[in-house]
């Protein structure tokens, strides 16, 4: 969904048409999706009007905007920033215009974070995404201590947590990140075997799949062994028409992707709280991924979850 506010994907709404086609009530259909009887009403209306493409969402930008800062102003703002690399607090003084401004100006054009500027010449050369879903997936392991029955260190303490879950051994959780929709997927194993790693990016695929990344066309994961030398990985990725490709040997950042989400895996699942077990830990995955790819505001997306992505590459491909 492209709006933050909407309550169904466009997966909902197929279901919603299927549902009302079938001879059955707008009423009772939009009060089992939790949607009101007016928006129901608008989406079938807008499927028998347009087909397929009237579930998409349209933008909602005015047609114009009278108040916006002219092209120009925007361009010499820009050429200031890429030039002389001020900030908003010293070009707004310059141009005549308040700093929040400039920011927004900066923010539009990409040339907010001067990290992401190369020194010389000012071009944005730290930021890059593929142009539509599939075309390059994230695929990386983490590895966790299990948590033994009744809690661990940030239960009992740190001396008896890790007396206790010294014998307990590790947790492999295998992540697939989309490079364009930041669509993840995630999993639990034991171990980082050569068929585990196999056997977790074929139920990747077919989970993209679910969500409208129906093929995928590169692979990026680092230099382990399961990925350079396994003839099971090398399968898998022929039996789903896609190619390997490798990190930098040492550089960590080159799948910088998935290693954010990595981050984002622990700060908001693995240690969000104190589980009393290795259980309850795992059975609250599915949920961190549901709310990541549907809920959660991404800030690399413009606030929007990565399931935005993917119906509106959807929608323009379509």
């Amino acid at each position: 969904m492209s709006h933050r506010n909407a309550r169904l994907t466009v997966h909902g709404r197929r279901l919603l048409v299927e549902r009302v086609c079938a001879g059955r009530p707008v009423a009772h259909v939009a009060a089992e999706m939790g949607i009101s009887r007016a928006t129901a009403h608008k989406w079938v209306r807008r499927w028998r009007a347009e087909g397929e493409s009237g579930l998409h969402d349209r933008s909602s930008r005015p047609r114009t905007t009278p108040h916006r800062t002219p092209a120009m102003v925007e361009a010499h703002v820009c050429q200031l920033r890429q030039a002389r690399k001020l900030g908003p607090a010293r070009i707004g003084p310059v141009l005549g215009m308040p700093a929040s401004t400039v920011h927004r100006i900066l923010v539009r054009h990409g040339l907010n974070r001067l990290a992401h500027l190369d020194r010389p010449t000012g071009e944005v050369i730290r930021r890059y995404e593929r142009d539509r879903p599939g075309e390059l997936v994230h695929v990386d392991v983490k590895k966790l201590g299990r948590i033994p029955d009744g809690g661990g260190h940030k239960v009992l303490g740190r001396q008896a947590g890790r007396a206790r879950r010294s014998s307990m051994g590790f947790d492999y959780v295998h992540s697939a990140v989309d490079d364009h929709s930041r669509l993840a997927y995630s999993e639990i194993h034991p171990d980082e075997k050569a068929d585990t790693c196999a056997g977790f990016l074929r139920r990747a695929a077919a989970f993209f799949a679910t969500c409208g990344i129906e093929h995928i066309e590169r692979v990026l994961t680092d230099n382990a062994w399961p990925y350079r030398k396994s003839f099971a990985w090398r399968q898998a990725l022929a039996d789903l028409g896609a190619a390997g490709k490798l990190t930098r040997i040492y550089r960590p950042q080159t799948n910088g992707k998935v290693e954010r989400f990595n981050r984002t895996l622990l700060d908001e699942w693995a240690y969000l709280r104190p589980y009393t077990s290795n259980t309850e830990r795992a059975e609250a995955l599915p949920d961190f991924l549901h709310t990541y790819n549907h809920h959660r505001c991404h800030t690399a997306l413009g606030g929007h979850p990565p399931i935005n992505r993917v119906n509106n590459a959807a929608g323009q491909y379509n």
